[in-house]
């Protein structure tokens, strides 16, 4: 990670520290970060830096960056964040919960243009082959961001998706990634982040049955059985009865456990998540353009939020003891 030409490069632990410092106390930019680096001995006692040592230049900075981000840093942050978590004994291996955010990119929608080299009719990535409008328009400041909206009735903007798996016992997020937008995203993304967390489902103890509750982006026929077929009992909200009621495809045996309830009313703990990373933080619209590079920040910033919200559940325990 270091560079023997130029000028010195930034240590990676201390690169680490800043960037948490950034998403911490809401820096928006680098340059305004090593401003108050200059002054603020709060940041450097945290960085490592020396009262009197000289400031990085931030070009050097965002340079440095882009090696922790080859190297895939934040994931092994967030593994070590959650091992220290697991012997605290914060974390649950039972009861999880799931859902995804937007992510404003660093795009306009100005900037979405015609494919020079769309998809032939019946190839596109909808069902069926059908053409849908990321299949004939594309960012060309970031390829890989989506127009792409939630609510019927709001605006369709450029976005990533950001995707979180919680246990419900502590609310601490346990596995996060980025993906492009789109729905069906939303379900590969929690699938591939319960490969990760989850051992296979014969090497689990029966006594034991894991759940995952949801909201009804996830009340899908294909993933409630890709679920089951995992040892891990969906309790996914249901559509009401009308149009979309036909989408319901959860078992009377799945739809009648009484964990669902409790699993439903412990979901809303993720919004938390969403909102701490979103309401004056990075996430209200991330800066940095294309898909590894934000999903490595995206984890960046979970991994801040597991950090808060430990220190916040191991303060009691400091107190008493």
């Amino acid at each position: 990670m270091y560079s023997c030409t130029g000028r010195d490069s930034i240590p990676p632990e201390r690169l680490l520290r800043a960037l948490l410092l950034m998403v911490l106390y809401s820096v928006r930019s680098e340059r305004q970060f090593m401003e108050q680096l200059n002054y603020n001995l709060l940041f450097r006692w945290f960085v490592g830096l020396q009262m009197d040592e000289e400031v990085w230049d931030v070009t050097v900075f965002t340079k440095n960056r882009g090696r922790l981000i080859e190297g895939e840093v934040s994931q092994q942050l967030l593994r070590a964040v959650l091992i220290e978590a697991q012997e605290k004994q914060l974390l649950s291996a039972e009861h999880f919960s799931v859902d995804g955010t937007l992510i404003p990119a660093w795009a306009s929608a100005r900037s979405f243009q015609e494919k020079s080299d769309p998809p032939a009719p019946g190839q596109g990535s909808g069902k069926r082959g059908e053409l849908l409008l990321r299949d004939k328009v594309e960012s060309k400041t970031d390829p890989d961001a989506r127009l792409y909206k939630k609510a019927t009735a709001a605006k369709s903007v450029p976005s990533y998706q950001g995707h979180a798996l919680m246990e419900n016992r502590h609310g601490l997020v346990v596995a996060a990634r980025a993906s492009c937008a789109g729905t069906a995203e939303q379900r590969t993304a929690a699938l591939a982040m319960l490969n990760e967390v989850l051992p296979p489902a014969g090497g689990r103890s029966s006594e034991r049955p894991i759940t995952l509750g949801a909201d009804t982006q996830y009340q899908d026929a294909a993933f409630l059985s890709s679920l089951r077929d995992r040892g891990i009992t969906p309790h996914v909200s249901e559509y009401a009865p009308g149009v979309n009621g036909w989408k319901n495809a959860l078992r009377e045996e799945e739809r009648s456990d009484p964990r669902r309830e409790i699993s439903q009313r412990k979901r809303q703990l993720i919004e938390r998540v969403f909102g701490w990373a979103k309401l004056d933080r990075p996430l209200r619209q991330v800066k940095l353009r294309g898909l590894k590079r934000v999903n490595w920040f995206y984890r960046l910033v979970i991994t801040a939020y597991n950090l808060r919200r430990m220190q916040k559940l191991l303060l009691p325990q400091r107190q008493v003891a």
